[in-house]
């Protein structure tokens, strides 16, 4: 339980600073953090190929792609400072993250809880791999695919429109 506890702070504060800060590269390596906490819960409740599969995938990947695309984007100071209207932003998203969290919470204490008498399949790690490697290798690829034009776009975008002064070399 002690460990469970750990882990949820570690996620939740990693996530609650993020959101905090106003350096954009600060927050992403704090929502690496985050990643990390969200598969150390995994680990806990015994997936271990899903927290695997997490630290891969946003852990490696798709912190890598924020991480480039928040580093190619120039962004100027006038754009850091706070607009006037970001009260009522802040006001509007609390209003709407207590009222998601009214549906969900309700949802969760008004589903009944199925009898003890369960079972659950038992699948290792092995087998989750030799799907993955065999006939859904093609679904993988296709991710790994989309995930490096994502990276490639995120480049195009930020070089584009990039204006610092200097004349084009030849």
């Amino acid at each position: 339980m002690i460990t469970l506890l750990i882990i949820a702070t570690v996620t939740v504060v990693s996530a609650g600073v993020a959101l905090l800060l106003r350096n954009l590269i600060h927050s992403a390596l704090l929502l690496i953090g985050n990643w990390v906490g969200v598969a150390a819960f995994y680990l806990w409740a015994g997936a271990e190929f899903v927290a695997f599969a997490q630290v891969l995938v946003y852990v490696g990947a798709v912190s890598m792609i924020v991480l480039f695309a928040v580093l190619l984007t120039s962004r100027s100071p006038a754009d850091m400072a706070l607009a006037p209207h970001t009260r009522s932003r802040v006001l509007a998203a609390v209003v709407t993250s207590g009222a998601v969290l009214g549906v969900l919470l309700g949802a969760v204490i008004s589903t009944p809880l199925p009898g003890t008498n369960i079972t659950v399949p038992s699948v290792t790690v092995r087998d989750l791999g030799n799907q993955l490697g065999g006939p859904h290798a093609g679904a993988v690829l296709v991710v790994g695919v989309i995930l490096t034009v994502a990276l490639i776009g995120a480049v195009v975008i930020a070089s584009t429109g990039r204006d610092d002064g200097k004349p084009d070399a030849p």
